[in-house]
């Protein structure tokens, strides 16, 4: 809720407000705590506040329970008690719906979200794909080689097209390239098999998202807030985590240099946020740290939200200037150092031991520390968070298809194309390269047999030649042998061969 210009988030033990200041909230911020501690509602509450901002919001919908913000929330008993706690009838508060654009990777419960597989990049789908480091150094060279070829890479059977074109081709590429072996390129076709029946098919391809949609405000200016379904893809943690990630990973790619100001251009919220870092290879975890690190600048929020603090790398949780740490149990030894290290990283309040008033929070209790106007963090607080305005749950079937039809970019992103690429034109180069060499084949056929025609009529030709001459002489040799005698026959045979063959051998020479 809006209050002077401020994000109104919660009201301390005293019953004072706690407000996060708008040109603090790009520093990022942390919402820890146990199951049904009260992360949602607090993740309501900011969204709310941000898009009243006129700020646009990213939501991952991990449980289904993020959408009732395209409805009007519910009056009752509950939200009257909260309401007058805080006071808030005082001040102003209304039910209300926001602007939501619904977003489904598998096109299921929201606008189909895809990407192209050169967006997403090697790095990233190397990890997607759960490869070593030759492997990912080979899909890294399949990627130039892509580049470097004009070849377009879309989905997942461009992938595995342009896979099999570098396999066959390995020893032409080696020379520029390294040396590609054929066993790795294997198995990175077996691994984008997996990712296709994981929901890869559907998730790559065109049209891709442009990151660029999601500034846009609704109704009464404000920002909108895009929620993208994850009910399924939590499922395939690593999808999920590096999608997230990419699209971190566009925001800070396509937005200029702002520097601080007055509000965000845009909130992101990473729900289940101990999955980004789970497993995470050191380099890709330098580059998450960087991205975060880096992208305030842009004027982009980013806010984490897990079960546990310690879910963070220690390079990201020093960026995350506000903390709202929901309740946590402590019943292993584990758990106990946990509950420390997260109550040790407030600033510590001399009315209270953080330590055990964390330990006994109730449900929508939270202690928070938020930024100053000087950078700094505030003490920490103890504190009850507001209700959301929106409706608290999830929609029915019948609201959901209305509210993923009326978006302005359902049209846009609706149905997938499938355009020219790797995938068509090395099917072509195939074609043609089949075409050419089934020519030279018959070329080559052709050729022979004609030799072997003009080999067979010199023999014909020679055998004929042969036979008449013989007969001839033969006859020629008898009527001498009548007239002459023995001698005469065989003289006259001879020679009317010879002189046979003799004519012969000129007409047919050459």
């Amino acid at each position: 809720m809006i209050k002077d210009g401020k994000i109104w988030v919660a009201n301390t033990q005293d019953n004072q407000p706690l407000y996060l200041l708008p040109k603090m909230a790009n520093r990022h911020g942390l919402i820890a705590g146990a199951t049904g501690s009260g992360k949602t509602i607090t993740l309501k509450v900011l969204a709310e506040a941000f898009s009243e901002m006129g700020v646009p919001v990213f939501l991952a919908d991990v449980k289904g329970d993020l959408a009732g913000m395209l409805s009007t929330g519910v009056d009752n008993d509950d939200m009257q008690q909260r309401i007058k706690r805080f006071g808030l009838d005082a001040a102003g508060f209304e039910y209300s719906k926001y602007p939501t654009t619904l977003w489904d990777v598998f096109g299921q419960n929201g606008i189909q979200l895809r990407t192209t597989i050169t967006e997403m990049g090697p790095t990233l789908l190397a990890r997607i794909l759960d490869l070593n480091d030759l492997q990912s150094d080979i899909l890294t060279i399949v990627f130039k080689i892509a580049d470097d070829n004009n070849l377009a890479l879309i989905d997942t059977k461009d992938l595995k097209a342009m896979l099999n074109y570098v396999s066959e081709n390995n020893t032409e590429f080696a020379a520029e390239y390294g040396n590609l072996s054929k066993v790795s390129i294997s198995a990175i076709q077996r691994a984008v098999v997996a990712l296709e029946l994981a929901g890869g098919e559907t998730f790559f391809g065109e049209p891709a998202l442009d990151i660029r949609d999601w500034f846009s405000t609704g109704e009464n200016g404000r920002g909108m807030i895009h929620i993208l379904d994850s009910q399924s893809l939590i499922n395939n943690g690593t999808l999920y985590s590096m999608f997230l990630l990419w699209m971190l990973s566009e925001l800070f790619e396509t937005l200029p240099e702002v520097g601080d100001l007055d509000k965000p251009k845009m909130v992101f919220f990473f729900d289940e946020a101990h999955l980004l870092f789970k497993d995470t290879p050191k380099a890709l975890l330098e580059k998450i740290e960087q991205v975060v690190k880096l992208i305030r600048s842009k004027g982009v929020g980013v806010y984490f939200v897990t079960q546990n603090p310690r879910d963070i790398p220690d390079g990201v949780l020093a960026q995350l200037g506000n903390k709202i740490q929901h309740a946590l149990h402590a019943y292993t030894p584990s758990d106990q150092k946990a509950l420390k290290a997260a109550a040790d990283s407030f600033r510590e309040n001399p009315e209270f031991k953080t330590i055990e008033v964390l330990e006994a929070l109730g449900t929508g209790e939270a202690i928070i520390s938020l930024l100053q106007e000087d950078g700094t963090p505030s003490i920490v607080e103890k504190a009850f968070v507001l209700p959301p305005k929106s409706l608290m749950g999830g929609i029915d079937a019948a609201t959901r298809d209305a509210g993923i039809k009326g978006s302005l970019l359902y049209s846009k992103y609706a149905n997938a194309v499938d355009p020219e690429s790797a995938y068509e034109l090395l099917q072509r180069l195939g074609i043609e390269k089949a075409e050419a060499e089934q020519a030279e084949k018959d070329a080559a056929a052709s050729a022979k047999q004609k030799e072997k025609d003009n080999s067979r009529m010199k023999r014909a030709a020679k055998s004929v030649g042969t036979t008449v001459a013989g007969t001839v002489g033969r006859e020629v040799g008898k009527n001498i042998g009548k007239n002459f005698g023995k001698f005469g026959k065989t003289l006259g045979g001879n020679t009317g061969a010879q002189l046979f063959r003799g004519l012969l051998n000129t007409l047919f020479k050459g």
